[in-house]
């Protein structure tokens, strides 16, 4: 057997054997295929393990083991569920942040991160039940910087606790079709500003709300001060976006621009959305959205957001 195989294989097995053999009985947390979520419309979506990189695999047993060794750490329970969340283990994590609740039934970053993960599975009332909790208990307090599990090339966090709450929970309003309150949250996100690429963030949002309003004045506001010379670190796809809705660049260069990585389903759901609020397009607006559904990552909120626009033109 080749020798990089046979190495392969040994750190494979440890690692699926630190996954199947946890202490606590209850839990099934291994590398196997597990339901995460009944579409209507693209039918079971399973979270697959063996589709990530290998080392996010390695990093959620990483992150199993320390939950294993000490099960009363909250930090240990909130890395491991943002690890299981990586390899598309949703539910997973949702239940591990449920158990770290009755821990800790105060701490806000738990309520942030199980809000988001109900997005993933489409749960947006239990989401935004959560995201509201955790707003109400950072209320006053001062805000903290939220280190990345995936870090950027420049390995800066660039987010806040309190800007991603009030991220996530503008995105559950969205979703759900509440778009009051979803812009609600992203005004207020829009005071968490220390990067561009929250700016661009927080603006394509905003600006995608605010012209489902016919709000196009205010629209056009939220884009100001936009331009192709912002430090963008890795929100390089809301970027793009806003500098399109500007019409600073054409439709065929921001899928140019844009369409590499997995970033890229925001930019083709922002597009498809265009073609509804700008264009009164629907038969376009479908087509690009059955596509993304085709071709896109069931979790990615660009698809989950193609996903209700489809149920809702339907």
């Amino acid at each position: 057997m080749n020798l990089k195989i046979l190495i392969f294989s040994v750190v494979l097995g440890v690692v699926f054997w630190s996954c199947n053999e946890p202490r606590d009985r209850n839990l099934d947390f291994s590398f196997a295929p597990s339901l995460q979520y009944e579409s209507p419309l693209v039918g079971a979506l399973y979270s697959r393990c063996d589709s990530v990189p290998f080392e996010f695999n390695q990093k959620m047993a990483k992150a199993g083991n320390a939950y294993q060794n000490n099960q009363s750490d909250v930090e240990s329970l909130i890395w491991y569920g943002r690890r299981l969340g990586y390899v598309g283990k949703m539910k997973e994590a949702i239940e591990i942040y449920t158990r770290a609740l009755k821990l800790k039934p105060e701490e806000p970053r738990l309520y942030r991160h199980r809000g988001h993960r109900y997005i993933s599975v489409r749960n947006f009332d239990a989401a935004i039940a959560d995201l509201e909790k955790a707003a109400t208990l950072t209320h006053g307090k001062e805000d903290r910087i939220e280190q990345d599990g995936l870090p950027n090339d420049r390995n800066i966090p660039l987010t806040t606790l309190r800007g991603n709450i009030w991220y996530h929970l503008g995105l559950a309003y969205y979703l759900k079709g509440d778009l009051d309150n979803a812009l609600r949250c992203y005004t207020k996100r829009a005071g968490n500003h220390s990067y561009d690429d929250n700016v661009v963030s927080t603006a394509h949002w905003k600006y995608m709300i605010m012209r489902k309003l016919n709000m196009d004045q205010e629209a056009e506001k939220a884009l100001i001060g936009i331009d192709e010379e912002m430090d963008i670190i890795e929100n390089d796809s809301y970027h793009q976006l806003c500098l399109f809705y500007k019409e600073a660049i054409p439709q065929h260069q921001l899928m140019i621009n844009s369409l590499s990585g997995s970033s890229s389903d925001a930019v083709v759901y922002g597009w498809g959305n265009w073609h509804l609020y700008e264009k009164d397009d629907p038969e376009a607006a479908k087509i690009i959205f059955e596509e993304l559904l085709k071709n896109g990552n069931p979790f990615s909120f660009g698809y989950i957001a193609a996903e209700m626009e489809l149920k809702a033109l339907q």
